[in-house]
Parts: C-alpha cells; structure tokens; sequence
C-alpha cells in the first residue's frame, strides 16, 4: 500500500511539473481533441458511452464517474503542430504608416511537447463514485525565431523618426507566445437507477503565458494611447512584451448526465461553465480587459450504441464559446474603430486598444466540433479504436497577421488507438492523431492605411498540420 501511495505521488507530482513546463497550440482552436488515451483513439467521443473507462473520462462527463473503474490512470502525449506562415511581397514596404511583414515562407521550432495527466476513482456505495483528476488540455505556443523573418515600419523604429526594418515578424526579435493551462478536479458522481447518472465538481485552473517579440505594437496600446490624448507625450509601455512567464488562477464548474435510452443506446451531455481567471498583469497592455484571459465554457452532446457484443460507435458534438472571451473572441478590427492611434480619424477614442475594455484580439469565433469513434474487442485482451472529427477552424481572414501568434486552424482530425488488459488486472493504452494540414489566408490588414489607400495590401497564409501520440496505464 505504501509503494502504490509513493507510485502515485510521484506520478502527480511529475505531471505538475510537466503540465506547468508549457504546452503547444491544441486542436480545437486551442483546446485538445480529447482528454485521455481511450477517449483520443476515438477522436474525443464517448460523452454518452457507459463503457468501463480510467478515471480520467470525468474531464469528458462527470456522470460518467460511475462507470469508471476504481483504479488509477496515468498517460503522457508527445504532440507536435507544425506551424509556418508566409507573407507576399508589400507595395507600401513601410510607407504611409503602414506595418508591412518581409516576404518570404517561415517555419516556428519547438515542434514536440509532453502533455501529462493523472487520475484516480474511488467507487462508493451505493453506486456513488468520487474522482480525482489532474490534467493540462489546451495551450498555445508558437516560436518565431528564424533569422530571415523581418517587418518595415516607422513602427519599428525606438526613435519614432524613420521607417526602418527589423528583425522578427513584427520587427521586435524572436517571437512567439507560450500559453500553458492545467486543470484539476474533484469530482463526485451518482446513479439514480441503472439508466440514469449524473456528476458534478469544481475546477480549479493555473495557466502560464509568455509573449516576445511584439513591442513593435506600443503605439496601439491603450497606456499608450491614453498619453498621447492626455498629455501629448508617449509613455513607456512595460506590460506588453518579454515579461517572462506570467500566472493566472480561476475556477469553474463542470457537470454532466447520462441516460440510458435502451439496453444498447445512451446520451450524455456534459457543461464546463466559463472560468473567471485572474487577469495576467505582465501582459495587461497586450490582452483586453486590462490583462484578463478567461477560459471559455463548452457544452458537449453524445451518443453511443452497442451495435454487436464486441463493437461500440460514440458519436459527439462539442461547441466552444470561444467568444465569451474578449481577449481571444474579439476581432483585430476593433483597433481601427476604437483606438485612434491606428486610425487617427476616431481620435480621442482609446477603449478598443491593445489592453483596453473592448480591446483588439485575435478574432476567433465559437467553434463546433462533430465526431465519430468506434471501439471493437477484437479478443478479451485486445480493443481498437477509430475515430474522426471535423470543426470549421476558428480564425477570419481579416485576422491573420495577428494570428501568427497563435494560428489554431487545424479542422480534420484522424484517430487510432489499441487496449492490451494485462495479466496483472491493469491495462496499457495507446492512441495516435493526425491532423492534415489546413491554411488560413487574408490581407495583412496593417499594411494598408489612409495614408496608402491606393496600394493592396499583402496576403498573409497561415499554414499548420498535426501528429499526436499518447501512451496511458491503468492499474
């Protein structure tokens, strides 16, 4: 008992570690396709599934604790986007107050993260359950640091006095943005007769967030514009670049059902209430509302029929409100309609900048996911699994240069997965993604002013595919 108790402290405090060390940007916009190794060899489904599942299925229906079995569960995913984007050659190059991106084709490294979990359930009488679950689910992390990528602009000049090129997208060095999120739960689950179950917990989250490489942006800062209205003079903006990590903290409630419609077919439909996360005061002067970077809700449906005795179909849907978070849903064109630093024609408006109330985002809009995910016992020791998902990707033409920060264009997702029960009562799981490559094109919409209206202005495509595997143990 002893050495289980040390195994298991041991595997949690490795996925602390390893969930706060930084995730790369997820599927689903920026969230994962699916929590645990059984649920992501199935695209992500089983939201209405009463198969005995690890611990960790609570991340994906409360209720569903009641069909877990009482052990613990441990996996690790070694995820890999591959992020490019490319810019056309500008006519204005600078001029006319415009931002203009060097032409050219540019890759981000840091292409393989660790993404860990860990849970455990405890069965109850009375067919009760408790569940105890530890997880990181989404993230961003892009890492522009090529030599050859640069920007021209009066912007990119310290000294406000010439157009100038510098190095990085937006002439300010390496850039990129490394957001990192973590969840636990506790979760508690219930049957109230044997075709229907419920579950509820809090969640608690942590993310971290780094941004480098865009203090070329100063002059559409609200602290920045609020001084020039005010005084006439600029003032040093600190809280919008090279900060290091910052932390945010929040919770939410996340709560589900399970209803047994007949012997072989059941629903589910599982809600994760928006968290209301601590602002991230580092970054105040680059995300809306002073700094806040809430988690949106999402809301999941599912069905699963037991076609034969050896073979399970999951079919889910899953919607993200990416929207209810200004700093995320809000559109880059805000800054033209409400900060007159960017268009000097709504002066003295000043709300819709970098770090205001209604400050310019990244303009993604909610987002619906459709899934399919198929488990087959092909003995007593062997299950396989499929799966497919499709989600229109979140982000607007109009959008993308902003978006090479964190461009989560991904929309396909193509799923594998096998269970080997071991003769020691555990099981060892495996489960693989792919996510073919999807582009983003629209106008880089920085390289046209009124000063320059005469002159397109240059394509920006944002280019992205996916690789995914995941090993998990239960025992």
């Amino acid at each position: 008992m002893k050495s289980k108790f040390r195994n298991a402290s041991a595997w949690l405090l490795a996925s602390v570690f390893f969930a706060a060390s930084g995730a790369a940007l997820a599927t689903n916009g920026y969230f994962t396709h699916g929590v645990g190794a059984e649920s992501k060899g199935m695209a992500g489904t089983g939201i209405g599934s009463n198969a005995e599942t690890g611990a960790i299925i609570v991340a994906s229906n409360p209720a569903l604790g009641v069909f877990a079995d009482d052990s613990w569960e441990a996996g690790i995913s070694f995820f890999s986007p591959r992020r490019s984007y490319s810019a056309t050659a500008s006519g204005n190059n600078g001029t006319g107050g415009t931002f203009s991106l060097g032409e050219g084709s540019f890759d981000s490294s840091s292409e393989w993260f660790p993404i860990p979990y860990v849970a455990k359930n405890w069965k109850l009488a009375n067919d009760r359950a408790v569940t105890f679950a530890f997880y990181g689910r989404g993230g961003m992390n892009t890492d522009w640091d090529t030599p050859d990528a640069s920007a021209t602009s009066g912007a990119c000049d310290p000294t406000g006095q010439g157009i100038v090129t510098g190095p990085g997208p937006f002439c300010s060095g390496k850039a990129g943005v490394d957001l990192s999120q973590a969840f636990l739960t506790v979760n508690y689950a219930a049957k109230v007769s044997d075709r229907f179950a419920w579950g509820i917990g809090p969640v608690i989250a942590v993310q971290l967030f780094e941004a480098n490489g865009v203090t070329a942006y100063t002059p559409f800062t609200k602290t920045f514009a609020d001084a020039i209205a005010t005084t006439g003079q600029p003032v040093p903006v600190t809280n919008l670049s090279n900060n290091g990590h910052d932390t945010s903290f929040g919770w939410g409630i996340s709560a589900g059902l399970w209803a047994g419609l007949t012997d072989s077919f059941s629903v589910g439909l599982s809600y994760q209430s928006k968290m209301s996360m601590s602002e991230f005061d580092d970054y105040a002067d680059l995300f809306a509302e002073n700094g806040g970077f809430d988690i949106p809700s999402s809301i999941k449906f599912g069905a699963s029929l037991v076609a034969t005795d050896a073979l399970r179909i999951n079919f889910d849907i899953e919607h993200t409100a990416y929207s209810e978070v200004d700093s995320v849903g809000n559109p880059l064109g805000n800054m033209f309609t409400g900060c007159f630093t960017a268009n000097p024609g709504v002066f003295p408006t000043t709300d819709s900048c970098l770090g205001g109330p209604t400050g310019a985002g990244f303009g993604w809009d909610d987002m619906t996911t459709y899934k399919v995910g198929f488990a087959w016992a092909s003995s007593d020791t062997d299950t396989w699994r499929f799966g497919y998902s499709y989600g229109e990707q979140p982000i607007q033409s109009a959008d993308v240069v902003f978006n090479i920060l964190a461009p989560g264009v991904m929309e396909q997702h193509f799923t594998v997965g096998w269970t080997r029960n071991l003769n020691n009562g555990g099981n060892l799981t495996f489960s693989f993604m792919y996510a073919p490559e999807v582009k983003v094109s629209g106008p880089n919409v920085f390289d046209a002013t009124p000063a320059a209206p005469t002159t397109p202005p240059q394509t920006i495509e944002l280019k992205m595919n996916q690789l995914e595997f995941e090993v998990a143990y239960r025992w």
